[in-house]
């Protein structure tokens, strides 16, 4: 695995931080790992639709 770091709002990491204390997930890692997965399914999912490849934010 490769480290990579990142800036997120504080609004966000702390509803991040709110799912880890809840046992949703582990740590803040494994739930941002998820966030992407998701986020690489839906790309794809798109892309074979024949729609946009970018998120809308």
């Amino acid at each position: 695995m490769e480290r990579v770091t990142l800036r997120i709002p504080k609004q966000q990491i702390e509803e991040v931080e709110q799912m880890v204390e809840t046992g949703e997930f582990p740590n803040r890692s494994e739930a941002i790992r998820s966030a992407v997965r998701e986020m690489l399914n839906e790309q794809g999912d798109r892309a074979e639709k024949g729609g946009r490849s970018w998120a809308k934010v």
